[in-house]
């Protein structure tokens, strides 16, 4: 039974269905977004480097991490995306300024994955 607010009951029922919810977003947004395809691809390669070039486990955190947060914004930026359309193709101002605020938000995630692995990286190598 749900309470006052509508929200059901949490316990592993409520975890698995929350998993499971979870799973179909991330189906849909590789069946259905390029890009979170190409960044999940990237994070194939990335992460296991990742782990072996961190010397410690905060350097691991930080060189995986980087690369998970571009696929989690890249996910709320289709979604976002998925809800505009969803009200209609044609050009509105706000539309499209929030569409350019998303993936400007991707691109600042991007930036910040290479300074992380730029500024851990680079002084071993130099």
């Amino acid at each position: 039974m749900a309470d006052l607010y509508g929200h059901l009951p949490r316990g592993p029922a409520g975890v698995m269905r929350a998993a499971k919810w979870s799973l179909l977003g991330l189906r849909a947004a590789w069946l259905h977004e390029s890009s979170f395809r190409l960044e999940v691809c990237m994070f194939v390669v990335l992460g296991p480097l990742g782990w072996h070039l961190g010397a410690t486990g905060v350097e691991r955190v930080l060189l995986i991490g980087s690369c998970l947060l571009v696929m989690a914004m890249e996910l709320m930026n289709s979604s976002m995306e998925a809800v505009i359309e969803r009200y209609g193709a044609e050009h509105h101002e706000l539309a499209g300024r929030a569409k350019d605020m998303g993936s400007a938000a991707v691109f600042v995630l991007m930036v910040n994955v290479v300074l992380v692995w730029a500024l851990l990286l680079l002084p071993r190598w130099l």
